[in-house]
């Protein structure tokens, strides 16, 4: 994880220099650079090394999904959606620069990532590249990201949200874009049709525990030890699994989940799939 994310960190901060107009440049790097787990990009990387790809053709991959998780962090927390004012453990994007800026830093970042795919993927065929940004841009629209955010933010203060609901929420708002992280480094890698399709199942899975995780840390946590705002869930009200099955059930379905997610790598090189199987069992057991 720290070896991928040391690259990754190196390639956002080549891909985004501070350039004219250097205010906008200013609050796109604050979010991008500020840290975070990496989770989706070193996702991206480890499944382009498992199917047989080197990691440079996944490279840019990774770069834009973390360009675009970043846009969504950045959403996330302006007054119109969560009101937030810490991210990352720092005052929010909009604390610093105002919401007028954040969203235009938000929607540059959304904009550089698929140029980003399309523009410094080397040694991969067009089609493939093509297929890439297809998927990049499925996970984020109506059908993906945005689905997720929009059912999210109907749902708060309903009494009646069930848990296919809540499974809509969390697999759109959170699953789908660390799907399309897993299935960007398979296409880009070179994997056939069969082990794309096996790697999205994984990351579908993954994707839930990684946003169950989230909802019991909420509860259990405070600001200090998640890097930004505890119990947040609670105060707007809004549905999570530890609400409606507890605390307990939560932490077994998470379980579930990430043994279900390992059953998936069964069939690939066991030295090739180590690194995926320790994102699962990391995402899993994190703190914070």
């Amino acid at each position: 994880m720290i070896q991928k994310a040391t690259t990754i960190n190196q390639a956002l901060d080549s891909a985004v220099p501070i350039r004219d107009p250097v205010k906008i440049y200013e609050a796109m790097r604050y979010s991008l650079i500020a840290g975070g787990k990496r989770v989706r990009p070193v996702l991206c990387l480890a499944a382009c090394e498992l199917v047989g790809g080197q990691e440079s053709k996944a490279l840019p991959a990774a770069c834009a999904v973390e360009m675009i998780h970043t846009m969504s962090l950045i959403q996330d927390d302006l007054p119109c959606m969560d009101n937030d004012d810490l991210r990352r453990g720092k005052p929010t994007n909009h604390k610093v620069f105002g919401e007028d800026i954040a969203v235009l830093a938000g929607d540059a970042l959304l904009a550089y990532a698929f140029e980003h795919v399309a523009v410094s993927t080397v040694g991969v065929s067009h089609g493939r590249i093509v297929r890439a940004i297809g998927e990049l841009a499925k996970s984020i629209g109506a059908e993906g990201l945005v689905a997720g955010q929009v059912v999210d933010i109907c749902s708060e203060g309903l009494t009646d949200v069930g848990l296919d609901r809540l499974e809509f929420i969390h697999v759109h708002k959170t699953a789908a874009l660390l799907e399309a992280a897993v299935v960007l480094g398979a296409i880009l890698g070179g994997g056939c049709d069969e082990d794309v399709e096996k790697l999205r199942k994984f990351a579908w899975y993954i994707g839930l525990l990684f946003q169950v995780v989230d909802d019991i840390l909420d509860v259990t946590k405070s600001s200090k030890e998640l890097g930004k705002t505890a119990g947040k869930d609670l105060v707007a009200d809004k549905v999570t699994y530890p609400k409606l099955i507890g605390i307990e059930k939560s932490r077994e379905f998470a379980e579930k989940l990430r043994s279900d997610s390992l059953e998936l790598l069964q069939g690939f090189d066991p030295e090739k799939a180590a690194p995926l199987v320790a994102l699962a069992n990391y995402i899993a057991h994190r703190q914070n």
